[in-house]
Parts: structure tokens; C-alpha cells; sequence
């Protein structure tokens, strides 16, 4: 197995013209601002890219990159298993816009969602309030909805990971079609 390496947004932007960038994120946040040339394949397609992937990684370097860093540490885990080396930016398109790096968006403005991080902000805390005013309201067994969510995020600090996120990039504002993905790995295939 390799171990995956990660760039600053300095070395990053250097060297940006040789590598294949690949956004694991959804594709509404990918519509929201990506790296320049980045292709979008979202965290819970990257098993099916795998060919293309280590195709790609066989020509030259591939970054790997999401909003914060978080899910292309897992795309780049998941890709090393499968011995297929690969880099993440540190801090991912956040850090990369923080230090004025242009985002670029897909033509014909798609509509861009919120990021997942906010996503899963406004449903725990939705998930929180409902199970506290239902508790006083109805019956204060409905507060153990409220003690779940807040067992969910302790567990997601431990363990660097997100169930609620994992289920919110299965709605369909956060899912890209059978289509897009062959479109995008086409594109990954005719990358030099």
C-alpha cells in the first residue's frame, strides 16, 4: 500500500499545470468553485473510477481534493489500498480560495449547493432542536433524538469521519448521474 502524500497550496499552485486533479466532493459543491481543470468524480463513485485512476496516476501525479482535506484523505486511503499513489492539498479548496486562488466554476452555471460541511450543520442542529421542543412538547422520549445526533458527532470528531454526511450526499441535489460520471472519467482517459 502507498501512502499519500500533501501538498500546500504553494506547491500546489507551482505545480498545477502537471498534475490531474480530481474533486471528491459533491457534484453542487464542485459547481460551487473548483481547482482549475479539476475533474469532479464525488467520494462515494471513486471505486468505479479506480481503472482511470490508476491510469491516470500511471502518467503523473494526481491531487486529490475536497473542501477542507477530510474526504480526499479518504479518497487517497481507499486509492492507496488499490496501489494507486496519489497526493491531497492540505486544507483542500478552502485553503486553496483563503489564499486568493482562483475557483472556477462549470460552464452554464450550474446550480451550485451548499457545501457538505454546512449541509450537515443545518440538519444535526434541525435534528437537535426537533428532538428538544418535541421532548417538552410531546414526550421527553423524543429527547434521545437529540442525544443520538450528539453521539453521531462525537463519534465523527473520533473517527474523522461522517455518517450524516455519507447520507446527505445521497439526496439528489448532492448526486451526479450515471452520465456525468462516464463524461467526467472520458475526460480523465484523454488527460496526457
Amino acid at each position: 500500500m502507498t501512502t499519500p502524500s500533501a501538498l500546500s497550496t504553494r506547491e500546489t499552485r507551482n505545480r498545477l499545470h502537471e498534475l490531474t486533479v480530481i474533486d471528491v466532493r459533491t457534484p453542487g459543491e464542485y459547481a460551487g468553485g473548483h481547482l482549475p481543470g479539476a475533474l469532479n468524480i464525488p467520494l462515494d463513485r471513486i471505486r468505479r473510477a479506480l481503472t482511470d485512476v490508476r491510469q491516470a496516476a500511471d502518467r503523473g501525479a494526481v491531487l486529490v481534493v475536497c473542501a477542507s482535506g477530510a474526504r480526499s484523505e479518504n479518497a487517497c486511503r481507499i486509492l492507496a489500498e488499490n496501489g494507486i499513489t496519489t497526493a491531497t492539498l492540505s486544507g483542500g479548496t478552502s485553503a486553496w480560495a483563503a489564499e486568493g486562488h482562483d475557483l472556477h466554476r462549470p460552464e452554464g452555471n450550474p446550480r451550485a449547493t451548499w457545501g457538505m460541511e454546512r449541509q450537515v450543520r443545518l440538519t444535526a442542529g434541525t435534528v437537535v432542536l426537533l428532538g428538544l421542543l418535541l421532548g417538552l412538547l410531546v414526550h421527553p422520549a423524543f429527547q434521545i433524538l437529540s442525544a443520538g445526533i450528539a453521539a453521531g458527532l462525537v463519534f465523527s470528531a473520533l473517527t474523522n469521519t461522517c455518517g450524516m454526511a455519507a447520507l446527505l450526499a445521497k439526496l439528489p441535489h448532492n448526486r451526479t448521474g450515471a452520465a456525468d460520471l462516464d463524461a467526467t472519467l472520458a475526460a480523465l482517459r484523454g488527460r496526457r
